[in-house]
Protein backbone atom coordinates (compact mmCIF):
# COMPACT_ATOMS: atom_id res chain seq x y z
CA UNK A 1 0.00 0.00 0.00
CA UNK A 2 1.36 3.22 -0.79
CA UNK A 3 1.61 6.32 1.54
CA UNK A 4 1.30 9.53 0.00
CA UNK A 5 3.14 12.10 2.25
CA UNK A 6 1.75 15.76 1.78
CA UNK A 7 4.07 18.66 2.44
CA UNK A 8 2.40 22.29 3.94
CA UNK A 9 3.66 25.46 2.58
CA UNK A 10 5.33 26.43 5.86
CA UNK A 11 7.76 22.84 5.64
CA UNK A 12 8.23 23.45 1.50
CA UNK A 13 9.68 26.71 2.14
CA UNK A 14 12.31 25.77 4.80
CA UNK A 15 15.56 25.04 3.20
CA UNK A 16 16.41 21.65 4.19
CA UNK A 17 20.27 20.98 5.75
CA UNK A 18 23.05 19.34 3.53
CA UNK A 19 24.27 16.24 3.91
CA UNK A 20 27.04 16.00 6.63
CA UNK A 21 25.91 19.50 8.70
CA UNK A 22 23.16 19.26 11.70
CA UNK A 23 20.10 21.36 12.17
CA UNK A 24 21.95 24.46 14.13
CA UNK A 25 24.11 24.80 11.03
CA UNK A 26 21.09 24.66 8.26
CA UNK A 27 19.54 27.34 10.53
CA UNK A 28 22.32 29.46 11.14
CA UNK A 29 22.81 29.62 7.05
CA UNK A 30 19.03 30.70 7.04
CA UNK A 31 19.51 33.48 9.68
CA UNK A 32 22.91 34.45 7.94
CA UNK A 33 20.99 34.92 4.21
CA UNK A 34 21.47 38.78 3.24
CA UNK A 35 18.52 40.52 2.90
CA UNK A 36 18.16 42.66 -0.68
CA UNK A 37 19.19 45.76 -0.33
CA UNK A 38 16.06 48.78 -0.59
CA UNK A 39 16.59 50.91 -3.53
CA UNK A 40 17.03 54.66 -1.58
CA UNK A 41 14.67 56.43 -2.77
CA UNK A 42 15.93 59.66 -4.88
CA UNK A 43 13.82 63.06 -4.03
CA UNK A 44 12.52 64.75 -6.66
CA UNK A 45 14.09 68.17 -7.81
CA UNK A 46 11.71 70.51 -6.80
CA UNK A 47 11.49 73.16 -9.69
CA UNK A 48 11.77 76.59 -9.64
CA UNK A 49 8.32 78.29 -8.99
CA UNK A 50 9.19 81.24 -11.34
CA UNK A 51 5.41 82.79 -10.15
CA UNK A 52 6.72 82.80 -6.29
CA UNK A 53 9.93 84.31 -7.40
CA UNK A 54 8.23 87.40 -9.62
CA UNK A 55 5.86 88.13 -6.79
CA UNK A 56 8.84 88.78 -4.29
CA UNK A 57 10.68 90.73 -6.41
CA UNK A 58 8.13 92.73 -8.86
CA UNK A 59 6.22 94.70 -6.41
CA UNK A 60 9.00 96.13 -5.03
CA UNK A 61 10.53 96.81 -8.38
CA UNK A 62 7.21 98.57 -9.44
CA UNK A 63 7.48 100.36 -6.02
CA UNK A 64 10.46 101.76 -7.28
CA UNK A 65 9.66 102.31 -10.64
CA UNK A 66 6.81 104.11 -9.29
CA UNK A 67 8.74 106.19 -7.73
CA UNK A 68 11.21 107.35 -10.05
CA UNK A 69 8.71 108.05 -12.68
CA UNK A 70 6.85 110.51 -10.25
CA UNK A 71 9.92 111.60 -9.36
CA UNK A 72 10.76 112.78 -12.79
CA UNK A 73 7.36 113.74 -13.85
CA UNK A 74 7.47 116.75 -10.81
CA UNK A 75 10.87 117.53 -12.17
CA UNK A 76 9.83 118.11 -15.44
CA UNK A 77 6.85 120.25 -13.76
CA UNK A 78 8.85 122.15 -11.58
CA UNK A 79 10.06 125.37 -12.33
CA UNK A 80 12.25 125.66 -9.41
CA UNK A 81 15.62 123.63 -10.76
CA UNK A 82 14.35 120.55 -8.91
CA UNK A 83 16.82 118.21 -10.06
CA UNK A 84 15.79 115.09 -11.95
CA UNK A 85 16.16 111.33 -11.10
CA UNK A 86 19.40 111.05 -13.60
CA UNK A 87 20.80 114.66 -12.14
CA UNK A 88 20.55 113.05 -8.84
CA UNK A 89 22.79 109.87 -9.68
CA UNK A 90 25.57 111.58 -11.58
CA UNK A 91 25.87 113.89 -8.01
CA UNK A 92 25.60 110.53 -6.17
CA UNK A 93 28.48 109.66 -8.15
CA UNK A 94 30.39 112.49 -7.48
CA UNK A 95 29.69 112.41 -3.60
CA UNK A 96 30.53 109.13 -3.16
CA UNK A 97 33.86 108.77 -5.19
CA UNK A 98 35.37 110.57 -2.05
CA UNK A 99 33.09 110.20 1.26
CA UNK A 100 35.90 110.72 3.58
CA UNK A 101 37.50 114.14 2.81
CA UNK A 102 37.81 116.89 5.29
CA UNK A 103 38.25 120.31 4.06
CA UNK A 104 37.38 121.47 7.67
CA UNK A 105 35.66 121.08 10.90
CA UNK A 106 32.47 122.17 9.07
CA UNK A 107 33.38 120.78 5.24
CA UNK A 108 33.34 117.07 5.65
CA UNK A 109 32.56 114.05 3.31
CA UNK A 110 29.41 112.44 3.46
CA UNK A 111 30.93 109.12 5.16
CA UNK A 112 32.22 111.19 8.07
CA UNK A 113 28.88 112.91 8.92
CA UNK A 114 27.18 109.54 8.78
CA UNK A 115 29.20 108.24 11.52
CA UNK A 116 29.40 111.14 13.40
CA UNK A 117 25.31 110.38 13.49
CA UNK A 118 25.72 106.96 14.42
CA UNK A 119 28.63 107.84 17.37
CA UNK A 120 25.92 110.30 19.33
CA UNK A 121 22.80 107.50 18.31
CA UNK A 122 25.06 104.80 20.00
CA UNK A 123 25.35 106.81 22.85
CA UNK A 124 21.75 108.44 23.50
CA UNK A 125 20.67 104.81 22.85
CA UNK A 126 22.59 102.72 24.71
CA UNK A 127 22.15 105.04 27.91
CA UNK A 128 18.86 104.55 27.13
CA UNK A 129 19.10 100.79 27.11
CA UNK A 130 20.76 101.13 30.37
CA UNK A 131 18.53 103.20 31.85
CA UNK A 132 15.39 101.82 30.08
CA UNK A 133 15.49 97.87 30.55
CA UNK A 134 15.89 97.86 34.26
CA UNK A 135 13.25 100.18 35.00
CA UNK A 136 10.37 98.32 32.60
CA UNK A 137 11.67 95.09 34.66
CA UNK A 138 10.82 96.62 37.83
CA UNK A 139 7.68 98.56 36.70
CA UNK A 140 6.51 95.36 35.13
CA UNK A 141 7.44 93.28 38.10
CA UNK A 142 5.53 95.94 40.89
CA UNK A 143 2.49 96.85 41.03
CA UNK A 144 3.43 100.10 43.50
CA UNK A 145 5.87 101.17 40.31
CA UNK A 146 3.61 100.23 37.95
CA UNK A 147 0.76 103.00 38.90
CA UNK A 148 3.48 105.34 40.21
CA UNK A 149 5.20 105.93 36.81
CA UNK A 150 2.99 105.20 34.17
CA UNK A 151 1.09 109.00 34.54
CA UNK A 152 4.79 110.06 33.84
CA UNK A 153 5.40 107.86 30.98
CA UNK A 154 1.92 108.55 29.28
CA UNK A 155 3.00 112.43 29.92
CA UNK A 156 6.46 112.68 28.93
CA UNK A 157 5.98 110.04 26.20
CA UNK A 158 3.79 111.93 23.18
CA UNK A 159 6.84 115.54 24.04
CA UNK A 160 8.35 116.26 20.53
CA UNK A 161 11.81 115.83 20.36
CA UNK A 162 12.53 119.65 19.36
CA UNK A 163 10.59 120.38 22.90
CA UNK A 164 13.73 118.17 24.58
CA UNK A 165 16.46 119.51 22.64
CA UNK A 166 16.42 123.49 24.33
CA UNK A 167 16.47 121.64 27.44
CA UNK A 168 19.64 119.96 26.54
CA UNK A 169 21.23 122.90 25.54
CA UNK A 170 20.49 124.88 28.84
CA UNK A 171 21.42 122.29 31.31
CA UNK A 172 24.58 120.94 29.60
CA UNK A 173 25.78 123.97 27.72
CA UNK A 174 26.68 122.25 24.50
CA UNK A 175 25.29 120.85 21.66
CA UNK A 176 26.83 117.19 21.48
CA UNK A 177 25.58 116.41 24.89
CA UNK A 178 22.30 118.22 24.09
CA UNK A 179 21.75 115.88 20.95
CA UNK A 180 22.63 112.94 22.54
CA UNK A 181 20.59 113.67 25.60
CA UNK A 182 17.77 114.07 23.08
CA UNK A 183 18.13 110.56 21.79
CA UNK A 184 18.24 109.45 25.62
CA UNK A 185 14.89 110.79 26.50
CA UNK A 186 13.09 110.37 23.32
CA UNK A 187 13.87 106.24 22.86
CA UNK A 188 13.77 105.53 26.38
CA UNK A 189 10.59 105.41 26.39
CA UNK A 190 9.47 102.31 24.16
CA UNK A 191 12.21 99.70 25.77
CA UNK A 192 10.60 100.82 29.03
CA UNK A 193 6.65 100.20 28.25
CA UNK A 194 7.62 97.38 25.82
CA UNK A 195 9.79 95.72 28.87
CA UNK A 196 7.25 96.73 31.23
CA UNK A 197 4.75 95.16 29.32
CA UNK A 198 6.43 92.05 28.67
CA UNK A 199 6.70 91.16 32.34
CA UNK A 200 2.97 91.75 33.16
CA UNK A 201 1.99 89.29 30.18
CA UNK A 202 4.69 86.42 32.08
CA UNK A 203 2.31 83.57 32.80
CA UNK A 204 0.76 83.50 36.37
CA UNK A 205 1.61 79.54 36.31
CA UNK A 206 5.35 80.75 36.03
CA UNK A 207 5.62 82.56 39.24
CA UNK A 208 3.08 80.33 41.06
CA UNK A 209 5.43 77.87 40.47
CA UNK A 210 8.41 80.31 41.63
CA UNK A 211 6.89 80.83 45.05
CA UNK A 212 6.21 77.12 45.40
CA UNK A 213 9.98 76.62 44.90
CA UNK A 214 11.38 79.40 46.89
CA UNK A 215 13.31 81.24 44.69
CA UNK A 216 15.04 84.31 44.88
CA UNK A 217 14.08 87.16 43.37
CA UNK A 218 17.37 87.09 41.37
CA UNK A 219 16.48 83.64 40.10
CA UNK A 220 12.97 84.73 39.12
CA UNK A 221 14.35 87.77 37.44
CA UNK A 222 17.36 85.41 35.89
CA UNK A 223 15.89 81.71 35.27
CA UNK A 224 11.95 82.97 34.51
CA UNK A 225 11.24 86.73 33.55
CA UNK A 226 14.24 87.67 31.66
CA UNK A 227 13.54 84.15 29.16
CA UNK A 228 9.94 85.18 29.21
CA UNK A 229 10.33 88.81 28.41
CA UNK A 230 13.08 88.66 25.72
CA UNK A 231 10.88 88.90 22.58
CA UNK A 232 9.55 92.01 24.13
CA UNK A 233 12.53 93.89 24.88
CA UNK A 234 13.83 92.81 21.62
CA UNK A 235 10.84 94.69 20.12
CA UNK A 236 11.40 97.80 22.36
CA UNK A 237 14.80 97.95 21.63
CA UNK A 238 13.89 98.04 17.84
CA UNK A 239 11.03 100.79 17.86
CA UNK A 240 14.18 102.82 20.21
CA UNK A 241 17.01 102.38 17.34
CA UNK A 242 14.39 104.04 14.76
CA UNK A 243 13.17 106.50 16.89
CA UNK A 244 16.89 107.32 18.11
CA UNK A 245 17.78 108.04 13.92
CA UNK A 246 14.89 109.89 13.19
CA UNK A 247 15.69 112.33 16.37
CA UNK A 248 19.23 112.77 15.66
CA UNK A 249 18.54 114.29 12.40
CA UNK A 250 16.29 116.76 13.46
CA UNK A 251 18.95 117.75 16.80
CA UNK A 252 21.49 118.03 14.59
CA UNK A 253 19.85 119.95 11.79
CA UNK A 254 19.41 122.86 14.90
CA UNK A 255 22.70 122.24 16.53
CA UNK A 256 25.32 122.39 13.85
CA UNK A 257 28.57 120.27 13.88
CA UNK A 258 28.98 117.33 11.92
CA UNK A 259 26.38 114.54 11.45
CA UNK A 260 23.97 113.72 8.32
CA UNK A 261 21.51 116.43 10.04
CA UNK A 262 23.43 119.21 9.51
CA UNK A 263 25.04 117.72 6.38
CA UNK A 264 21.15 118.22 5.32
CA UNK A 265 20.75 122.10 6.71
CA UNK A 266 24.04 123.34 5.24
CA UNK A 267 23.42 121.90 1.64
CA UNK A 268 19.30 123.16 1.98
CA UNK A 269 21.45 126.85 3.13
CA UNK A 270 23.81 125.87 -0.42
CA UNK A 271 20.42 125.63 -2.16
CA UNK A 272 22.37 121.53 -3.06
CA UNK A 273 18.92 120.00 -3.76
CA UNK A 274 20.45 117.16 -5.09
CA UNK A 275 22.90 116.46 -2.04
CA UNK A 276 19.44 116.59 0.11
CA UNK A 277 17.69 114.25 -1.95
CA UNK A 278 20.96 112.00 -1.36
CA UNK A 279 21.12 112.65 2.17
CA UNK A 280 17.53 111.48 2.42
CA UNK A 281 18.26 107.98 0.37
CA UNK A 282 21.09 107.49 3.01
CA UNK A 283 19.37 108.17 6.14
CA UNK A 284 17.07 105.56 4.93
CA UNK A 285 19.05 103.26 3.76
CA UNK A 286 21.36 103.37 6.89
CA UNK A 287 17.69 103.12 9.02
CA UNK A 288 16.74 100.19 7.01
CA UNK A 289 20.19 98.35 7.83
CA UNK A 290 19.88 99.28 11.55
CA UNK A 291 16.51 97.31 11.53
CA UNK A 292 17.71 94.50 9.35
CA UNK A 293 20.72 94.08 12.14
CA UNK A 294 17.95 94.27 15.12
CA UNK A 295 15.69 92.15 13.06
CA UNK A 296 18.54 89.20 12.76
CA UNK A 297 19.46 90.25 16.46
CA UNK A 298 15.97 89.54 17.74
CA UNK A 299 15.59 86.12 15.51
CA UNK A 300 18.93 84.97 16.55
CA UNK A 301 17.83 84.76 20.30
CA UNK A 302 14.24 84.23 20.36
CA UNK A 303 12.16 81.07 19.56
CA UNK A 304 9.12 83.61 18.14
CA UNK A 305 9.46 84.56 14.31
CA UNK A 306 10.29 88.04 14.38
CA UNK A 307 8.19 89.99 11.25
CA UNK A 308 9.38 92.83 10.00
Amino acid sequence: MVSAVFHSPLNASLPLPHAGESRGEGAAHAKAAPLPRAEKEKKPRTPLDLRAFWMRVLPPLLGFGLLVLVWEIVAMKSTTGFPTPLATWQQALTVFSDPFYSKGPNDQGVGWNVLSSLQRVALGFGLAAAVGIPAGFAIGRFEFLSRMFNPLISLLRPVSPLAWLPIGLLVFKGANPAAIWTIFICSIWPMVINTAVGVQRVPSDYMNVAKVLNLSEWKILTKILFPAVLPYMLTGVRLAVGTAWLVIVAAEMLTGGVGIGFWVWDEWNNLNVANIIIAIFVIGIVGLVLEFALIKLATAFTFEEVKS
